[in-house]
């Protein structure tokens, strides 16, 4: 019997039952994750980040599994590795590559791989859209300012806007690595809830006849012209805001391997393989940051309430300015593209095609909502290296 009372109480329902408290707090962040794991495989919103952070915010708050140690990465810049490597558990190695930025550049080095850069290219204008985009982040910046969190906090807060995850994990990593659970979910979420939330919001911007603007046909681009594009973009920007460098610098490395024509079998890797690996190690140690303990709180709430409207004044940002490039340009610009320019490629650019094609079963709008969402990831990046830049 003394055997059997060992093992039970040395069993996570033992620790559940002995602390009522602690029942109810597992118990709502069970409930947390059914509902992220109800929008990634019921719902298919984005489904390979949503699930890997769902399931790292379960195995986060199992009791007794004691898989995550975040007090070995939250007391200053310091990181023992020896004693990571001596005491640590299986998620404190994959957080690594978290707390030293690794994983996130890596995966815009993916991204850049599978992204065509030929509409912006095309479409220069499209960079006034993507950065119109950004105004939700330094919105809710001051927003958060305004509410009592520091400026660093605020900072990380106001990323969400950027509706890019990778961006939002690196700046928070950095400048907030407490709130990184509440803030990465936070960002996911929002970008998987695009197509819920942008198509109320381009209606109430824009009128029925801007909607059904049909665009011109993009010119073509030359070779040199896309092999030029990334290293001009990483020199201009890197210049300017050196803190973007991780970021930017890999977003177009990743893309140079795609359009030089010279590296195919690295730029598929990069598409794939690595990219695949990362998002798994990333959305998993990400999750685990989110147990009980530190989600559950009214930052957290303020965050989640924050975070929205940042992503909603980024997308009223741009569907504004594309109402602007609508009138001087006479008619020839359909506003919804400027939706897009939040970083959440491609998914934004599809909405915008959805909802403008919806209006006019004859406008084809993907390709042009395309040069506003790529500008949007290097809008979203710059804003990071501000925020970096001002406060780390």
């Amino acid at each position: 019997m003394e055997y059997i009372s060992n093992f039970f109480n040395s069993t996570g329902i033992a620790q559940l039952i002995g602390d009522p408290a602690l029942l109810v707090k597992t118990l709502i962040m069970y409930a947390i994750v059914g509902v992220l794991f109800y929008l990634a495989v019921v719902k298919g919103f984005e489904p390979l980040l949503l699930l890997p952070i769902a399931f790292g915010m379960l195995l986060a708050n199992l009791p007794g599994a004691d898989l995550f140690h975040m007090e070995k990465f939250f007391l200053g810049d310091h990181i023992d590795i020896q004693q990571i490597i001596s005491e640590g558990s299986l998620i404190d190695f994959l957080y690594l590559g978290v707390k030293l930025g690794i994983y996130p550049s890596l995966i815009f080095l993916g991204v850049g791989a599978m992204t065509d850069f030929s509409p912006l290219i095309a479409n220069p204008k499209s960079l006034f859209l993507g950065a119109s985009a950004q105004f939700g982040v330094f919105a809710a910046y001051f927003g958060a300012i305004m509410i009592g969190f520091k400026e660093n906090a605020a900072a990380a807060i106001g990323i969400i806007g950027g509706a890019d995850g990778p961006t939002a994990i690196l700046v928070t990593k950095i400048l907030a690595p407490t709130l990184l659970g509440a803030i990465a979910i936070a960002a996911y979420s929002y970008m998987a809830l695009i197509p819920m939330i942008q198509p109320p919001l381009m209606k109430l911007f824009t009128t029925k006849k801007e909607r059904s603007v049909v665009m011109t046909t993009l010119r073509p681009v030359s070779t040199v012209e896309k092999v030029a594009f990334p290293a001009i973009v990483t020199l201009i920007v890197v210049m300017i805001v050196p803190d973007a460098a991780p970021l930017v610098g890999f977003l177009m490395f990743g893309n140079l391997l795609n359009v030089s024509g010279v590296t195919d079998r690295l730029s598929k890797t990069a598409q794939n393989e690595l990219i695949n690996i990362v998002t798994i190690f990333l959305g998993v140690s990400v999750g685990a940051t989110a147990n009980a303990e530190n989600f559950l709180s009214p930052t957290t709430l303020y965050i989640i309430v924050l975070g929205l409207i940042a992503f909603m004044l980024s997308t009223i940002g741009g569907l504004l300015a594309g109402k602007l490039m609508y009138i001087l340009t006479k008619g020839k610009i359909n506003p919804l593209i400027g939706s897009a320019g939040v970083s959440a490629v491609p998914m934004a650019a599809r909405v915008s095609q959805i909802v403008g094609q919806k209006e006019n079963p004859s406008n084809f709008l993907l390709m042009h909502a395309m040069g506003p969402n790529v500008a949007g990831v290097i809008g979203s990046a710059v804003a990071a290296g501000v925020f970096l830049t001002l406060f780390k």
